[in-house]
């Protein structure tokens, strides 16, 4: 692990992370394996439009059964849940905090999953698999970690099967605006990576990919902040939700990326390309 991966994985890392699900699940009284993976979806999907976001990439990817999906940078397991409960796929994820992959292995065991999804720690630039070992392949708000886009991007091509698709959904830079930090991937624009999309666009199309034309959700942002804005100022802190993870600045945080999308600096962008 180099040095800035190590500081990405602090970072995240929360110290009693599985308590805490534990205790918020508990608290919200879920009971079926269905509730629960739809109650999770308030913390363990780690980016902004949350599931409804997940739910539309998904839906682009045309997943089925028979799909293999590798998730890079897949956190708790939130994706890959979804992903296996919805569409039946399987689903092998990785990524950098070892916290999110043995939380995410306890839900996955305790959900009946564990068959389905194979959680591990590896790092994006490295990935330990042989070449066209999956049909598809996704990255949800993972690339602002890393500086290194290319290696993922590599990667990702070299693991999926011909005809794969390599779904993105990152937050990326729109103009030359300055960004306000703390942000949930960084405290500091020192492990901050962002990119535009043209820039993801000329490296995927490099690595080999045919790629779609981006698609911004800034819209999906906002809603998804404004939520989360009305339901604090009315119902206080829930039970589950990105607080946890985010962590004592949660605050700070949450109202920085509201404001850098408001000003048009940044915003979630969806990417759909193809291995060939």
């Amino acid at each position: 692990m180099s040095e800035t991966e190590a500081k990405v994985s602090t970072h995240y890392t929360h110290g009693n992370l599985l308590e805490a699900v534990q205790a918020g699940l508990t608290a919200l009284k879920a009971g079926t394996p269905a509730e629960i993976i739809e109650v999770l979806a308030a913390i363990d999907e780690f980016h902004m439009g949350g599931r409804v976001a997940t739910t539309a990439l998904a839906e682009a990817m045309d997943l089925n059964s028979e799909s293999h999906v590798l998730d890079i940078g897949c956190g708790l397991g939130g994706t890959a849940r979804y992903i296996a409960s919805a569409h039946g796929a399987q689903v092998t994820g990785v990524d950098l905090t070892e916290e999110y992959i043995k939380t995410g292995s306890v839900l996955n065991e305790a959900l009946g999953l564990a068959g389905q999804i194979t959680l591990q720690t590896a790092s994006a630039t490295d990935m330990p698999f042989n070449p066209e070992s999956f049909t598809h392949a996704t990255m949800l708000h993972v690339g602002m970690n890393i500086e290194d886009k290319p290696a993922v991007f590599r990667h990702a091509y070299r693991a999926l099967r011909p005809g794969g698709c390599f779904a993105i959904y990152d937050v990326m830079q729109l103009n030359s605006g300055s960004i306000q930090y703390p942000v949930a991937w960084a405290e500091t624009e020192d492990t901050s990576f962002l990119a535009t999309p043209e820039k993801y666009t000329d490296l995927l199309q490099a690595a080999g990919f045919e790629v779609d034309p981006p698609v911004s959700k800034a819209d999906l942002a906002l809603t998804f902040f404004e939520r989360i804005k009305t339901r604090i100022q009315t119902e206080g802190p829930p039970p589950l939700g990105l607080h946890i993870l985010m962590g004592t600045n949660a605050k700070d945080k949450l109202g920085n990326m509201h404001a850098n999308v408001q000003s048009g600096a940044i915003a979630p962008v969806q990417i759909i390309a193809r291995k060939a």
